[in-house]
């Protein structure tokens, strides 16, 4: 086999790490600062909508979202956002990265606002809306995940891009803080300007009408960074790898990254014989496709699948867990403006300890340690800690040892995030030919939101108390919660047997990795 590698293509693996990476992870982050903002801030706020639109002066405890309305806000956004992997994954390698990707900022702006704006002053009304464009928010963020991980990718130099492509990942952490930070500021504004007695003193009066004001602000918030990055992402060029492999114009890629790079490059004399190779133009579902990238798609779609089941189960049920433990107090002890306070309070603490630091860890250490090693860890000590707090559940929920059930629970995050969660996402963008690298890495983050689904949804009924006396309202009896964390627990440590199909991508090039440079002699 002879390696050749274009000229502009060995000039980006090369290159030293200069300003036009930083702007590339701001501009590509900035997405992903939004998708993390907007998916989490609703669990923030589903408690408060409960509160205004399924009140019931007859009852003891503030009024909930009914099941099936609670899932549908939570899960509606997951369900739009597995489309837009797909069908984003799929347009960004016939379109070209650039173009799609300014079509998603755009729905996600629009979107964002619109889910604010949800129409009436009826459950029915508002819930209808809120969830119809939160589905199509989804829609755009999904089509965010393959484009900002190829992206990245594709610009990157061999040496650093799994920290690039980490750092733009990481931008999700920030975007969690954010959304705490912003109902925290809200909350407390609203509290000072319209205070409220308690749910048990008045229950009328516990949710003054303008909290109402208080949800929409947060969701809306959400479109204004995006906002502030479309024009850039405009002025980025397409990808190298893009315009000279797949597009197949070598002039324009060498041209652009000219530009990007500020050198001269020089256009070879044999370019075009190693891009219109016929071998190296096999589709997605050829033979050809299944004896090179077969095993490595399994080893991302399934790691991510179970990774996400267990990760988005933790992050969606953190304020039921906090209450578990009671790190917030009973409903009918506060108001409705406290009550969001102290759920965002406890989910900012958590993300500034354990969540965000996660991220980091992995930018720092992904490139000296690589990519398997760091999944395998996680992997491994998420199995850990669940399995830990699992069996002496009992043990944990004693008001003496909250502190330390914390203290395990955050641990788990930190390893999800300095382990498969951010690997997942980097490794598809790595191993897969410029020509299918979205698409596969679409398929990949959208069977990892098929577990987002299942974690959300399936621990919404698995983590209700088997006893029937003490399930939420509306809800079948479950496997109670120390159940549910063994299950979550057998599931990582499958997790880290399927991490053993998937490639170390460290330090080599994109097209090493994906087998575009061999030509036979």
């Amino acid at each position: 086999m002879a390696e050749q590698q274009l000229g502009v293509l060995k000039a980006l693996d090369v290159a030293k790490t200069q300003l036009y990476h930083f702007t590339a992870i701001v501009i590509a982050g900035m997405g992903f600062f939004t998708d993390a903002y907007d998916l989490f801030c609703v669990s923030l706020v589903t408690k408060l909508l409960g509160r205004l639109y399924y009140f019931n002066p007859l009852s003891e405890k503030p009024g909930s979202l009914p099941p099936h309305v609670a899932a549908a806000v939570n899960g509606v956004a997951l369900c739009g956002t597995l489309a837009g992997q797909v069908f984003f994954g799929w347009l960004g390698d016939k379109l070209g990265r650039k173009k799609v990707y300014g079509i998603t900022l755009i729905m996600m702006i629009l979107c964002s606002v619109a889910s604010g704006l949800s129409f009436g002053n009826k459950a029915k009304g508002v819930m209808t809306t809120l969830c119809f464009f939160r589905f199509w928010l989804g829609f755009g963020i999904g089509g965010d995940y393959p484009l900002s991980a190829t992206i990245m990718s594709e610009y990157a130099n061999k040496k650093t891009r799994g920290a690039f492509i980490a750092a733009v990942f990481a931008m999700q952490g920030i975007g969690i803080l954010a959304g705490g930070f912003v109902a925290l500021a809200v909350s407390s504004i609203f509290d000072k300007k319209f205070p409220a007695p308690t749910y048990a003193v008045d229950r009328a009066l516990s949710t003054p009408p303008q909290a109402d004001y208080i949800w929409r602000i947060i969701v809306m918030f959400g479109a204004l960074p995006a906002a502030l990055t479309y024009y850039w992402r405009m002025k980025m060029p397409e990808t190298a790898r893009y315009t000279a492999l797949v597009a197949k114009n070598i002039k324009q890629a060498t041209q652009d990254m000219s530009k990007v790079l500020q050198v001269e490059l020089e256009m070879e004399e044999r370019a075009d014989d190693i891009v219109q190779d016929p071998r190296l133009n096999y589709g997605l579902f050829s033979k050809e496709f299944l004896r090179r990238h077969g095993l490595p798609l399994l080893g991302c779609t399934s790691t991510w699948f179970l990774l996400d089941i267990a990760f988005y189960s933790q992050n969606l049920f953190q304020k039921d867990i906090f209450s578990a433990i009671g790190w917030i107090p009973k409903a009918a002890t506060m108001n409705a403006v406290h009550e969001v306070f102290k759920i965002a309070r406890a989910q900012t603490l958590i993300a500034l300890c354990s969540t965000v630091p996660g991220y980091w860890f992995t930018v720092a250490f992904i490139d000296i340690i690589g990519r398997f090693a760091i999944q395998l860890m996680g992997f491994f000590m998420m199995t850990v800690f669940m399995f830990a707090i699992a069996f002496p559940y009992d043990h944990w929920i004693k008001p003496d040892n909250r502190i330390g059930f914390v203290v395990m629970y955050s641990l788990t995050f930190f390893f999800a995030n300095f382990g498969p969660n951010a690997t997942t996402f980097i490794v598809p963008a790595e191993i897969f030919p410029a020509r299918l690298r979205s698409t596969c890495h679409g398929i990949s983050a959208a069977t990892g939101k098929a577990g987002a689904i299942v974690g959300a949804f399936g621990f919404l009924y698995a983590a209700q108390p088997q006893d029937k006396t003490k399930t939420d309202a509306g809800y079948p009896p479950g496997i109670g919660v120390k159940n549910s964390l063994i299950m979550l627990g057998v599931i990582n440590f499958v997790g880290m047997l399927f991490t053993f199909l998937v490639p170390e991508p460290k330090g080599k090039s994109l097209e090493e990795l994906s087998g575009e440079t061999e030509v036979e002699k």
